[in-house]
């Protein structure tokens, strides 16, 4: 290496030297919060992990779909028998002597005649053939990295894999990619191919033909694209419009998908089948009535924490069912609650601490970190949160497990920060809130999870942190939370909901809106805060809104720089029962000052704002979301998006707020 620097290497350490923020200390007025107060909840609900988040696109490529998720399901769910050229075979569901244990079912094909009568030039083979999920979008020149696990028997067989595009009944696909691989080996192997599609196509299919008499044995059939986020596996317009969120940290994997939902502990989610090799994880029905092939699990969830500069919050389950269970969620008052045995609970005690040594731990000492390492991650993910329970019914059975696990854990890990939770609908007028919190205060639960899902009413009128006590130990997280409407009304009182929350955030340190997706089609929660379909994503009027939170995080609170005509001088903003709002939020990290703006209601308002405190300069950024009422973005129109423009920064000024609107300025300091 040369001790000379190119002239190059000059600029670029010189303009890194200019463009180097010094951290700053915050004016006098400003209470101090929490900087991480916008997160995302990611549960896999409304289809959104198997042909949304997660790039796979073939659909139960493992052959693991059984009549235990939805009435009809099996096996070859998801694909069909081809046979070009009249020829003749069958296709047999088989489950002796599998690639693995947590993967026990596979197809046997059996071809009779894979060839073409004599005056019969087209395609010819014996195969099956996978739509993905409701077609697959592929695009031209992109490759797609093909594998499947093959096992031959008998005479040595020729594969040919087509990627096409569907002509009609009777027609050979038109090709738009293609392998043929040479099987000989008698027990599983992988084989492996890249295929690169000659044109665009939002409907394609995937044809895998034996072009030889006898039988074969196929699973674990895999088509992912190379192009996903940070080549990480994940689909990348999506991933991205999360990221673009700029959230602090995610919620995984749930929710109910956490305990089993209303199914049972039989159906818990446990992290340790989600690592490893995909063909070792263990797949399983998902809570919300479909299948979960886990090529979305921990190790994923944490990568994609780490790619986009989230901190993890992973949820485990505490031994105790969710409330859905035994017809819960219209008895839970009086339901009896499934619970693990107390002479079982060391179990779930080690599901805790060997998740923080798989995560955080030393692959030279540790044969969970190792694991880690093994799949390609050596430096450990620096796990800070981890969440016990969800929405459970706090009861004293749940008590007495709840605290089994949180003495243990925080015994061998203090340095966790341990999140518990209220049960769903976190008011006073509920016994489960009312118990969560004397639960926590009790023995000192570092955050509370506070869940409640409510009428725009509820966030245009509601302040309830306002009256949290002070001095409390445990801190608020808000983890899952919505309008009960997608309308930029419904997004507006949100944003003023979450003005009053960073006035609170001394005591509310994180939020998560609930559901993060779902897809069209596939739906079974509404409302969401985005939506997609395998080619678009449709975020919502509440994203936008979400998003210009994530963006203006900081480390102090100014409530005194902006005051609106017609208030009283001591108005507190944002006022019960008064539908605008806003909020300065300071970042001395980065050294940028937020003003945020909030106006749900039909009148035009005026905000006087003094910033003089502050030292603003030059330039400002201006966003700007306004609309109707009732304007909603869908699939058939977006009418809402944010407007940016530069202004010229001013220390006192005065700015007109439109009705139905919200607006941030950005300042760099």
């Amino acid at each position: 290496m040369t001790k000379r620097m190119t002239i190059a290497a000059l600029l670029a350490a010189a303009t890194l030297g200019l463009n180097a923020q010094k951290p700053m200390t915050a004016p006098k007025g400003g209470k101090l919060i929490s900087d991480e107060l916008l997160g995302i909840f990611f549960e896999d609900i409304n289809n959104c992990a198997d042909g949304g988040l997660y790039a796979e696109l073939i659909q139960n490529g493992s052959f693991e779909f059984n009549a235990n998720e939805r009435d009809g399901w099996g096996p070859s769910t998801a694909w069909k028998i081809v046979r070009p050229g009249h020829s003749l075979g069958m296709l047999e569901s088989r489950m002796d002597n599998g690639i693995h244990p947590n993967n026990p079912t596979y197809m046997r094909l059996h071809a009779e005649r894979t060839r073409e009568f004599s005056d019969y030039k087209g395609w010819r083979g014996y195969g099956i053939q996978n739509d993905g999920f409701g077609g697959m979008v592929v695009k031209a020149g992109q490759k797609y990295d093909f594998s499947i696990f093959l096992r031959n028997i008998g005479n040595a067989k020729q594969v040919r894999v087509v990627l096409g595009i569907p002509q009609g009944w009777g027609k050979d696909p038109k090709v738009l990619a293609e392998t043929t691989i040479a099987v000989s080996d008698k027990s599983w192997k992988k084989y492996e191919a890249v295929l690169t599609p000659t044109e665009d196509c939002k409907n394609a299919i995937l044809q895998i033909l034996m072009l030889t008499d006898g039988d074969m044995d196929v699973d674990m059939v895999s088509l992912m694209p190379e192009d996903t986020y940070k080549g990480h596996g994940l689909r990348k317009d999506l991933a991205q419009t999360l990221a673009d969120l700029q959230p602090k940290f995610m919620r995984f994997p749930g929710g109910c998908v956490v305990h089993g939902g209303g199914d049972g502990f039989w159906n818990t989610y446990r992290w340790k089948t989600t690592i490893g090799p995909k063909e070792t994880r263990k797949q399983q029905k998902n809570t919300w009535g479909y299948h979960q092939s886990v090529g979305l699990g921990y190790f994923e969830y944490f990568q994609f924490c780490e790619d986009a500069g989230m901190e993890p919050l992973p949820i485990l389950p505490c031994g105790v069912s969710c409330q859905g269970t035994n017809g819960g969620w219209g008895l839970w008052p009086t339901q009896a609650q499934d619970v693990v045995p107390m002479s079982q609970m060391d179990e779930w005690v080690a599901e805790a601490i060997d998740l923080i040594e798989w995560a955080n731990g030393d692959p030279a000492t540790n044969k969970w970190a190792k694991m880690r390492a093994d799949a390609g991650h050596p430096a450990p993910f620096n796990l800070k949160y981890l969440g016990i329970g969800n929405e459970e019914k706090i009861s004293p059975e749940f008590i007495e497990r709840f605290k089994y696990i949180f003495e243990r854990v925080t015994k061998a890990h203090p340095e966790i920060v341990i999140v518990g939770t209220d049960g769903p609908g976190s008011h006073k007028d509920n016994p489960d809130y009312e118990a969560g919190w004397k639960l926590a205060d009790e023995i000192g639960i570092p955050v509370n999870d506070e869940h409640y899902y409510e009428p725009r009413d509820y966030f245009l009128n509601k302040r309830q942190y306002d009256n949290y006590p002070r001095d409390r130990k445990t801190k608020v997280y808000l983890g899952e939370y919505a309008a009960k409407d997608k309308k930029l009304i419904d997004a507006l009182a949100e944003g003023l909901y979450l003005l009053h929350v960073e006035r609170n955030a001394d005591v509310v340190t994180m939020t998560s809106y609930a559901p993060l997706l779902a897809k069209k089609d596939g739906t079974q929660w509404n409302p969401d805060m985005i939506y997609f379909d395998n080619d678009r994503v449709y975020p919502t009027c509440s994203y936008y809104v979400q998003q210009l939170f994530g963006q203006s995080a900081g480390q102090y609170y100014y409530g005194d720089c902006v005051k609106f005509e017609g208030d009283a001088a001591d108005a507190i903003q944002p006022m019960e029962g008064v539908h605008y709002g806003q909020s300065v939020i300071l970042n001395t990290k980065t050294r940028k000052l937020f003003v945020k703006l909030v106006n749900a209601d039909a009148e035009a308002k005026k905000a006087n704002i003094d910033l003089s405190r502050f030292g603003v300069k030059k330039n400002a950024v201006k966003t700007v979301i306004v609309g109707s009422a009732d304007d909603e973005n869908n699939y058939e129109k977006q009418p809402i998006a944010p407007q940016k423009e530069t202004i010229k920064a001013q220390k006192k000024f005065t700015l007109d707020l439109e009705p139905y609107s919200m607006v941030m300025l950005e300042y760099q300091l």
